[in-house]
């Protein structure tokens, strides 16, 4: 997964824009109430949470790379699920689940076609697969804006040779990917999902533009903060481009 810094307790308090796009997805997974699940990028557990509701005779495991998130995680959900600090790229399970659930997590891993083969391997025959992550065109119009600031003097210095570490990809390679990684079935599409977020400084500083602000010296994040929000103007829109995912092990 991508190497980048979380703050838990920020992420949970501005993330309802994503949890709403996460229940989406776990409307999508039909339960019985007596699986194992896996939580793929389960953040600050507000997906987990509702997951476990679907689960009374079940169990979770929640993974996520971000000790900060995990340790959100287990205020919010106790001791109703395992939770693991761990890199979904070396996930491996003592018993396969029935089903993986992931949400706004695969877009920070650049290596798929790996990533695809563990999260098949976790899986038992027939199990089920239901992920959304960033997509083809995820944030073009928010991302060109801020980088015309990070073009600018004093920031320009701080952005010599980055990279950004977002991997947004479309649906044809995505589901060649998957049925080589060993899935007997699957089904991906981009679906357009712009949301104006509630709290957007805060939202854009921990979520979207977290890598940017990251880069910057702490005395540059807010006056680059300030800037980029004057060039989006209001409200502020954050033109989310969603990869949805259904796939069969």
């Amino acid at each position: 997964m991508s190497v980048r810094e979380w703050d838990g307790s920020s992420y949970d308090r501005i993330s309802a824009t994503m949890e709403a796009l996460g229940r989406e997805v776990l409307g999508r997974l039909e339960l019985n109430g007596d699986e194992l699940v896996i939580d793929a990028g389960c953040g600050s557990g507000r997906i987990t949470a509702a997951l476990i509701e679907r689960l009374p005779r079940g169990r979770v495991i929640a993974v996520d790379q971000s000790e900060s998130m995990i340790e959100a995680a287990r205020r919010r959900l106790g001791g109703r699920a395992e939770l693991r600090v761990l890199d979904l790229l070396e996930l491996e399970l003592d018993e396969p689940a029935d089903a993986i659930l992931s949400t706004a997590t695969f877009h920070w891993i650049a290596d798929h076609a790996l990533l695809f083969r563990r999260l098949r391997a976790a899986l038992r025959p027939g199990g089920r697969l239901a992920a959304q992550c960033g997509g083809r065109g995820n944030i073009d119009v928010l991302r060109g804006k801020a980088g015309r600031v990070c073009a600018r003097a004093p920031y320009a210095e701080h952005f010599e040779g980055w990279r950004a570490p977002w991997n947004y990809a479309g649906p044809r390679e995505t589901r060649e990917l998957l049925l080589a990684a060993g899935f007997r079935s699957a089904e991906c599409r981009l679906t357009p999902a712009p949301r104006e977020p509630e709290a957007p400084r805060e939202f854009l500083t921990t979520i979207v533009l977290g890598p940017h602000v990251q880069r910057l010296p702490v005395a540059l994040r807010e006056p680059f903060m300030d800037e980029v929000l004057a060039q989006l103007g209001e409200p502020v829109v954050v033109d989310y481009v969603r990869l949805n995912i259904d796939a069969v092990a």
